[in-house]
């Protein structure tokens, strides 16, 4: 996705979405202990809701996002952090002039990509050998489908005519596809919101190999 083909999302303030009661959590027990010093990338920060989380707990953090109203919005609220208006490919650390991260985590954005393979390959090579991916999206499986379809709200959860909405729809078994082979290992999978298998969102994560 290049700057010409993002449509801004529309940021306001630096409040939390209401997405983030649902996954933050369980992103934060993934990440794992989260001693000062460790240097976290945010891949689509926006507002920088999920970076000020982070940089609560004493991380290093850099947040990178195509929402030019975001960055502006996340450099206000989160002046210890670093924000540029980047895209996610193979190039981000020599677009930063960063070393490799411990921890690259990017929530609610791979279902807005037309490209999600080079999105997942810019967040492997961003990580350090042994350093761990989070990402979240919507949930989608044979129950939830099966229930919006029944209760005709099909249209509506994945309304064409959203501008900038969601165009990919991923299940645990497409994106753990991804992950997989983009070269991720030891993929984990948690359910958010809602009752089992009709989820609001997922979160995964994997780590890139040692060796």
């Amino acid at each position: 996705m290049t700057n010409i083909e993002y449509k801004e999302y529309g940021f306001r303030s630096a409040d939390e979405s209401h997405m983030h009661e649902h996954f933050m959590s369980h992103v934060l027990k993934l990440a794992g202990s989260l001693t000062p010093g460790i240097r976290v990338l945010d891949v689509g920060c926006g507002n920088g809701a999920a970076c000020g989380k982070f940089l609560n707990r004493g991380c290093r953090v850099v947040g990178i996002d195509l929402s030019e109203q975001g960055i502006e919005i996340a450099r206000r609220a989160h002046p210890q952090g670093r924000f540029e208006v980047l895209p996610a490919d193979e190039a981000v650390l020599d677009k930063l002039g960063e070393s490799p991260f411990d921890i690259v985590v990017s929530t609610e954005v791979v279902e807005h990509l037309y490209s999600p393979r080079r999105y997942a390959r810019g967040c492997f090579k961003a990580l350090r050998p042994g350093g761990r991916f989070i990402c979240t999206t919507p949930y989608h499986g044979y129950w939830k489908n099966l229930t919006l379809a029944l209760a005709g709200k099909w249209d509506v959860h994945a309304n064409p005519l959203w501008d900038g909405g969601h165009i990919k729809l991923w299940s645990r078994n497409t994106l753990t596809s991804l992950l997989t082979e983009t070269g991720f290992s030891n993929i984990q999978f948690r359910g958010a919101g809602r009752a089992p298998y009709l989820w609001m969102t997922m979160v995964m994560s994997g780590e890139r190999p040692i060796a």
